[in-house]
Formats: structure tokens, sequence, C-alpha cells
């Protein structure tokens, strides 16, 4: 590892979308504001992003965002009659929001233009340094440190890092997938190509690009020359392919991740994500798994029957 590199502590997280898969809870709501299990999906990528050393967090947002600003801030009247009342766990868990990071930022994206275009609006803030970037559809267990594994490579290797799955042959039409090659370590491989969501039998793997990025700062410069692509939009995939592909660009690799994510892109995954995470925990895991196995097993079976 080159010691020089310095430590990667700003992540992006784009939030700007609109949540068109959850309507009508999203119409008023933000989707990273519904809650899995009593979290807002949010505040678990954010929870990801500080425990991996990256506590300035700048968050892309859009209209009809507030809601986030809201949580990540002091809700005093709320907190003093907690104080009040005694209530030091409520307290607790109403506070840890505010204290998680160093400092949380926000900034428009004034036209939904793509995750490109979100990364983009992240140059001034961000400047000529490495940083991650974490989309919240994907939530990654905290028992499973990909991020900081992410940062280590990029410290190793230089360049941009981005997060690969395998998946299904037949769901790779869903992901960017990379073309690669071995880089020397087990879970680490170079990325020679990139194809965002490619049609069938067109997929050079099924690798998939999942929500995790580090991103060296050169990425702004070829972003700002990137043509909109596939959906009419700035595609982050498409940058990165760039510099994948060219000689004198920064290397990209990518870390093969088999560990626990969630899903919370879609209704399915969202609800799957929701009882995954309740059932594994120790306040409400060990009734709530016995409420379910009779569930399953008894109204499940008599209703499709």
């Amino acid at each position: 590892m080159n010691s020089t590199r310095r430590r990667i502590t700003k992540a992006v997280v784009p939030v700007a979308g609109l949540g068109t898969r959850f309507l009508p809870a999203t119409k008023a709501t933000p989707k990273e504001m519904l809650p899995v299990v009593d979290k807002p999906a949010i505040q678990y990528v954010v929870e990801e992003a500080v425990t991996a050393g990256m506590s300035d967090i700048l968050m892309v947002t859009g209209r009809n965002k507030r809601p986030l600003e809201d949580h990540f801030d002091r809700n005093y009247e709320l907190e003093e009659t907690l104080a009040r009342k005694g209530d030091q766990d409520k307290l607790a868990r109403v506070c840890a929001p505010t204290e998680l990071a160093t400092a949380v930022h926000y900034v428009r994206q004034g036209d939904p233009k793509g995750l490109g275009h979100a990364v983009l609006c992240a140059a001034p803030h961000v400047g000529s340094e490495p940083f991650a970037v974490l989309l919240g559809d994907d939530l990654i267990d905290p028992r499973d440190p990909l991020l900081t594994r992410m940062a280590e490579v990029q410290a190793r290797y230089g360049g941009s890092v981005v997060a690969l799955m395998e998946v299904d042959p037949g769901q790779i039409h869903l992901y960017g997938c990379a073309a690669v090659r071995p880089a020397g370590d087990g879970d680490t491989v170079r990325v020679t190509d990139l194809v965002e969501k490619p049609a069938p039998g067109e997929a050079p793997s099924n690798y998939a690009v999942i929500g995790r990025y580090v991103l060296d700062p050169e990425i702004f410069e070829v972003l700002r020359r990137t043509e909109p692509g596939r959906g009419g939009e700035i595609q982050l995939t498409d940058a990165l392919r760039e510099l994948a592909v060219r000689a004198d660009a920064g290397p990209v690799h990518g870390v093969v991740f088999s560990g626990r994510r969630y899903d919370t892109g879609d209704r399915l995954g969202f609800l799957q994500a929701t009882v995954r995470l309740a059932c594994e925990r120790e306040d409400l895991g060990p009734e709530f798994r016995s409420w379910l196995g009779e569930f399953v097993s008894r109204d499940v079976l008599v209703s499709v029957g």
C-alpha cells in the first residue's frame, strides 16, 4: 500500500431520485426516508460511510427532499420532551443521526440528468481528492466492510474502484456490467470495459456494478465531456468506461463482493430487506421470527390453498 496516498474522508450520496416505484408513499416523502424496520434507509447508508472513515458527507438532493435535511438536524422540541420524560433510549435514537458525521452538506441537482450528472454536482465540494459514492438503494450489512475494502484497494492501485457482484446472467441487463481480468488479489479484478445495462446476450460477464464507488477526482473532467447515454442521461458507467479503456488514465479496479447486500430499490427487495434485518435484531428478532414462522406455515399456506 502506498502510504503517501491521502485517506478518503468525503462521501457523496445522490438522493435526487423521485422514487416512482414506491408511489404513492413517495408522493410527499423521499424514498430514502422510508423506514427499514425503524430507521430510514438513508441513515444506514450514512452509518456505513462514517464507519469506513468518511465522515464528510455531501448529499446531492432535489425538490421535496427537505425531510432528509431535517433527519440529520437537531429537533430541540422533541429532544427536550424526551429528556423531560426521562426516556433516554428514545432520546439517544433521536440524537444518533445528528451525531453520526463530522459534517453533512447538501447541494441541489437542478435537472434530473442521471447519476453521472449528480456526481458532477459534487465537484466543487470534493475538490482534488479521491471520494466515495454510495447509492441508497443498496444497503450493505455492517458486518461486511465493503467500503473499507474498496478504500484499501484504491490506496494500493490508485485510480477508481467499483463494487462488483456476480448475478444471474438473466438479471445482468438490469445493471452496469464489467469485463474484468485478474489483478493479483483474491477479491480484486482489473476492469477492462463497462457496459450500462447490456442487452440480453451482449453482457461481457455476469459481474454487475452495485451501488458503491471509490472515485479518483479525474472522473469529473471525464463527466464534463460525457454525452447523454442510455435513457438520455449522463451515465457514470460511461465515464468510468473511458477511464478503464484509456492507456493514459488512472486504472479502474473492482472489488468482488459476496457478502450481505439488501436491495431496497424496488418493493419486493425493500420488503425482503426489512424482514431480514428485523429477524436479526436482538430486540425484535426472536419474537418476530416466531411469528413469521407461524404465519408462513399456517396463514400463508391456508390462503394459497
